[in-house]
């Protein structure tokens, strides 16, 4: 080989090393057969679906004290799977009450008769229609999800939303669903202001339009279900359960008494809240803890 082919095909390699990292990386085929869930990603060229691998061990019998919130979603999600009329749904309410887990616990519900999960982040819901241009002609159906759905006051992307919303889902393929978690049931926080001096709120000659404006993205919605704060007992039911079920892994005995009643609500105390989330992460601390006692 010739000594100037030579040094040239050497400079070409030394250039493409040198390039390679800037080159966006390829983008992944998704099998829909075989892959249950993606995320939506930006990149410089605009956005790809990333598989993801999911546990599919959250399922609908874990879920207690929300029975009608179950019923509700699952009916929809159960008609969306049959190709019947579905609505888009809003799950609003305290957090730690079950909402993404409920929409989870669906997808490991009904995954073999074809239900997928999309999880798209809020800032990229201007995206919607290149994702559901992605999914119209796959035999899959797909519930698009937006976790912790919110809007601060003064951003102006919830417009963006509701005409997505109005217009490239509501005419999107049959086989499109999206489900939405908030703790704001009108997803846009409202002021007092919006109310007193309603005659001029900022500057505003029709007040009233303003609010109707941010009360409106919340009806795009055609179901809305409410999670609430669990009472005592309904959380102590639920550490029960939670301890049961990681007690049960671990091969260790245990009964429910008084006293982990006591650390239980002490730890409900000792964070401010009493939710599912809490149940849980105590019912870990409790088994390891008992673990750790059995092997010192």
């Amino acid at each position: 080989m010739e000594p100037r082919l030579i040094a040239f095909l050497e400079r070409a390699e030394s250039l493409m090393t040198r390039l390679e990292p800037l080159l966006p990386a390829p983008r992944p085929t998704i099998d829909w057969e075989h892959s249950l869930a993606a995320r939506w990603q930006r990149d410089s060229r605009g956005g790809f679906l990333l598989p993801l691998d999911v546990s599919l061990d959250m399922r609908l019998s874990d879920l207690l004290g929300i029975d009608r919130q179950r019923q509700q979603l699952g009916g929809n999600t159960q008609q969306f799977l049959d190709g019947m009329p579905a609505n888009h749904a809003l799950l609003w309410g305290s957090r730690g009450t079950g909402k993404s887990s409920l929409v989870r616990a669906l997808l490991a519900e009904h995954a073999k008769a074809g239900l997928r999960l999309i999880e798209i982040e809020r800032d990229h819901l201007a995206d919607l229609p290149r994702v559901v241009e992605q999914l119209a002609k796959l035999p899959q159906r797909f519930v698009l999800f937006c976790d912790d759905l919110s809007f601060e006051a003064g951003e102006g992307d919830y417009r963006v939303l509701k005409s997505v919303l109005d217009g490239s889902l509501e005419q999107a393929p049959d086989n499109v669903l999206l489900y939405a978690t908030s703790n704001r049931r009108h997803l846009v926080p409202e002021k007092q202001a919006d109310n007193d001096k309603w005659q001029n709120v900022d500057g505003e000659i029709h007040p009233s339009e303003a609010v109707e404006d941010k009360i409106a993205l919340s009806d795009r919605f055609g179901l809305w279900l409410s999670f609430y704060p669990f009472t005592q007992e309904h959380f102590l039911d639920v550490v029960e359960h939670w301890v049961g079920v990681l007690a049960k892994k671990a091969g260790l005995s245990w009964q429910r008494d008084d006293e982990l009643e006591k650390q239980a609500v002490r730890w409900a105390t000792s964070r401010g809240n009493r939710n599912g989330r809490c149940a849980y992460q105590f019912a870990r601390y409790w088994v390891g803890l008992k673990l750790l006692e059995q092997h010192p």
